[in-house]
């Protein structure tokens, strides 16, 4: 049975690119059968930009002005929940997708029951869309083990720590959203580390080789590409705004528990629905366990090997952290995974 597709899609003083995105998206392969789109109280020309294009638009554009500003999050918070489509992929206002995109996304989908969310790969562009010689998952260091750990269903660790999903190349089951939203607040991750997170708790994330997506770098954007830095999932934002903010701060232990306990909230607060969660509750429960010990470890050192010892013959080294040199670490009392 074929799927509807809506595309959400937030926009924030984008008048510069939105039209270029705008028209990617009506070239696609596969069209989408709406295209939601939240406007944050731009000051620019934008939503008349956006008017302009739904006026000769092959599918239905929906365009939503906000009262107030919402800030990026809960921007696509609201894009997301006005969708009407079996799926939906998440757009920024400044990139550029691939024709085949859409008709990629929807074949995987087709053939996957159990594919909760699948993104892809990108090619970093400038503001004039030359190469930049890199791709996405390159400068992220989205590595071939943590690949394969997403399509076996192993990655809760690994998303845990931060994003290594990214937003614009999404996208998901709308039925995600009973678990999902409302994005949570004051967390260190913004919305698409949150849904990949969840998704992976009740279903699986799949993770497409190929770049659909010209990723654009450029001056003035919210949240551009990310590089990985440091040892327990913290990340820095290229460029500044809301969103990068919570992207660069490395994460601590406690930060880390932070997302841990309301991932675990929102999975016992919800239904089930088409979604099983028995699998990765116990999990989400040790991993907590963990960090709980390793955030809270004793100033004396004797005390300390204690308790690293018994963490140790639990084997919660081994499966939630890096083993014998995370152990080490502890002892010293340095903050690492």
């Amino acid at each position: 049975m074929s799927k509807t597709i809506s595309v959400a899609m937030c926009t924030f003083n984008g008048s510069r690119f939105v039209a270029e995105q705008l028209t990617s998206i009506a070239a696609q392969t596969r069209l989408p059968d709406e295209l939601m789109i939240c406007d944050d109280c731009s000051g620019d020309e934008t939503p008349r930009v956006v008017e302009a294009f739904a006026g000769a638009a092959p599918f239905p554009v929906h365009l939503q002005v906000n009262e107030q500003n919402l800030g990026l999050t809960k921007n696509f918070e609201r894009a997301i929940s006005l969708c009407n489509g079996d799926l939906i992929a998440l757009s920024d206002q400044d990139d550029v997708w691939l024709p085949e995109k859409l008709a990629r996304m929807e074949s995987v989908f087709g053939s996957s029951p159990n594919l909760g969310l699948v993104f892809s790969d990108a090619e970093l562009v400038d503001e004039n869309r030359s190469l930049l010689g890199k791709r996405l998952w390159e400068l992220l260091d989205l590595s071939r083990e943590e690949r394969k750990r997403l399509r076996e269903g192993n990655a809760i660790g690994d998303l845990l720590l931060g994003s290594i999903v990214t937003g614009a190349t999404l996208c998901f089951r709308s039925s995600l959203r009973e678990i999902a939203l409302p994005f949570p607040d004051n967390l260190p991750m913004i919305h698409d580390g949150w849904l990949a997170l969840i998704a992976s708790c009740v279903s699986q994330v799949l993770p497409l080789e190929e770049p659909l997506v010209l990723y654009r770098q450029h001056q003035g954007q919210q949240v551009g590409a990310l590089e990985r830095r440091g040892n327990i999932g913290g990340f820095k934002a290229i460029s500044q705004g809301e969103g990068g903010e919570a992207m660069r701060r490395p994460n601590s232990y406690r930060e880390v528990l932070s997302v841990a306990h309301a991932v675990h909230q929102r999975l016992t607060e919800t239904h089930d629905g088409e979604f099983d969660k028995r699998k990765s509750l116990p999990e989400i429960e040790s991993r907590i366990a963990h960090l709980e010990v390793r955030a809270n470890l004793p100033g004396s050192a004797l005390l300390r090997l204690s308790v690293v010892l018994r963490e140790f013959f639990k084997w919660r080294y081994s499966r939630y952290s890096n083993g014998i040199s995370s152990a080490a670490k502890d002892l010293l009392h340095f903050e690492s995974t």
